[in-house]
């Protein structure tokens, strides 16, 4: 997948660095592709639910920004991008300790971008990753509204 702006990563890092939700559950980006973007999050007590999960709304939250930002790297460098639909099937308690939420898009489009998104944990001693989550997201590209340019 060939992206509209050569400038895509730098725009894609500049995007997430400006969201406070991402902040707020300790994501950051690691890596950022034509159409794919990575994204990487400890386990924290404060994102858990009651069982001491990483709290499903969390893992929706940074498979969101992963399926979101991949579909950005794709759009022209004056578009915004906004999503429209997500699904997300929870596979496996999240217990981590280290999370990995990467983003790909299946189909890229004018418009309109479908995006698979996938959480895994990883262990600390290397033992391997599990997958936890799915995330099948609908993504707009938004062009000729300033108010949600940058």
């Amino acid at each position: 997948m060939q992206p509209h702006d050569a400038g895509f990563e730098q725009r894609v890092r500049d995007s997430f660095a400006r969201q406070p939700a991402m902040t707020t559950v300790g994501a950051s980006l690691q890596a950022v592709e034509p159409g794919r973007v990575v994204v990487v999050m400890r386990h924290a007590e404060h994102l858990t639910q009651q069982h001491g999960f990483v709290h499903a709304g969390m893992l929706s939250t940074a498979l969101d920004s992963a399926c979101g930002y991949a579909a950005f790297s794709l759009m022209p460098a004056d578009a915004a991008v906004l999503t429209i639909e997500f699904k997300v099937n929870l596979l496996a308690p999240a217990r981590g300790p280290r999370f990995r939420f990467e983003g790909q898009v299946i189909k890229p489009g004018r418009t309109i971008s479908v995006v698979e998104g996938r959480a895994f944990e990883h262990a600390d001693d290397g033992t391997g990753e599990k997958l936890v989550a799915t995330m099948t997201a609908t993504v707009m590209t938004v062009q000729g509204r300033e108010a949600l340019r940058h």
